[in-house]
């Protein structure tokens, strides 16, 4: 049997009925104090013993994060959910239709999704220590139902084997040269929540226009954002269109002949929120789990290990990478976004075939 999709029109046509149906629980007006991991918190995760995480994170990195929350509260063991940010958008959806709650926690790459989840009641409002004390403003919800865990951008990059540095694209315009025709790889919108947010910040800043015209460059379609620079890496294209800046950074740490390119017009720039759903099976667990991963220790290793960007004020970038504030960057608008992301997956999926 086909599985239905879940779109966000599906989600907003039905957010009320499901949110009266699961909790019937009124937005706050105000985020609640903040909340400290204390040791009555830590015995209640580890009665619950586990919490499930759905997330975008590569498999290599959740792993590596589970291993270190499991090492820092033995006994509470972590359940990673790994897929596209797109595709656990229509999962949930789906499950919570089906009144089925089996996410404690969520983080995704598309920061839009946290909207309709918002406004149907599904969130649960939780706000770490570090996160009131150390979070920006525009990184953290003011009702506390999610903070900003991760930042990070999607660039172009070239194989150091095949194209030379004075040659390479310093633009998004340059990648509609003719020489790059059959030469390209990027990923797509309809499953990574990277790739809708970057597609959705270059129609704004580049139009429709440019992705006509990108289309008709034989571009190698993949799906995750994680997936360009792997392919980049092994020379099967010499040009990576879009997909996760920092899988470049650290597989040119590791020797792999790949150079980041940071474009004219702007690298797009993707934040990945973590939220409780108030309807997680283990909640104490999730809540623990929010709290150590907005700790300066662990939004610190995270960074260093990652090669992605943390908004917490006592991080410090690891010697030799990039600063976000040395960069051109384009501006996120989740709620913008949020509006135009079935329009996005529909146009896309036309120009490209896909």
């Amino acid at each position: 049997m086909t599985r239905a999709r879940w779109s966000r029109r599906d989600m907003i046509k039905g957010s009320a009925a499901l949110a009266t149906a699961v909790f019937a629980t009124p937005l706050r007006a105000q985020a609640p104090p903040a909340e400290t991991i204390t040791p009555k918190l830590i015995d209640a995760a580890r009665q619950e013993g586990r919490i499930v995480l759905y997330s975008s994170i590569d498999l290599p990195v959740g792993e590596k994060l589970g291993k270190a929350f499991e090492a820092a509260y033995p006994g509470v063991a972590i359940q990673i959910e790994r897929s596209g940010s797109e595709r656990l958008f229509q999962r949930i959806g789906q499950e919570f239709s089906s009144n089925i709650h089996a996410c404690d926690a969520i983080n995704s790459s598309d920061a839009s999704h946290f909207i309709p989840w918002k406004k149907s009641g599904w969130l649960l409002p939780f706000v770490p220590e570090d996160v009131a004390r150390y979070f920006p403003e525009r990184y953290r919800d003011p009702d506390g139902m999610f903070a900003t865990s991760r930042v990070w951008l999607s660039s172009i990059a070239y194989n150091t084997n095949l194209v030379r540095p004075e040659d390479a694209p310093k633009s998004f315009a340059d990648l509609l040269d003719q020489r790059w025709a059959g030469k390209m790889v990027k990923g797509h919108p309809a499953y990574s929540g990277t790739i809708m947010t970057a597609t959705y910040q270059m129609v704004r800043a580049l139009g429709w226009d440019y992705f006509e015209k990108l289309s008709r460059q034989r571009v190698m379609q993949v799906q995750s954002s994680t997936d360009p620079p792997k392919k980049l890496s092994l020379g099967e294209r010499a040009v990576m269109a879009d997909g996760n800046e920092y899988g470049i950074v650290l597989l040119k740490e590791a020797g792999q002949p790949v150079e980041p390119v940071y474009p004219a017009e702007g690298a797009p720039t993707i934040s990945g929120p973590t939220g409780i759903f108030a309807s997680a099976p283990h909640p104490n667990a999730a809540r623990l789990f929010q709290a150590w991963l907005h700790t300066r220790e662990t939004q610190q290793f995270f960074t260093d290990f990652t090669a992605q960007y943390s908004v917490h004020a006592q991080v410090t970038s690891k010697p030799g990478r990039r600063r976000l504030s040395d960069l051109k960057l384009m501006q996120e608008d989740p709620a913008g976004m949020e509006a135009m992301s079935e329009e996005i997956k529909t146009r896309y999926a036309k120009l490209f075939r896909v």
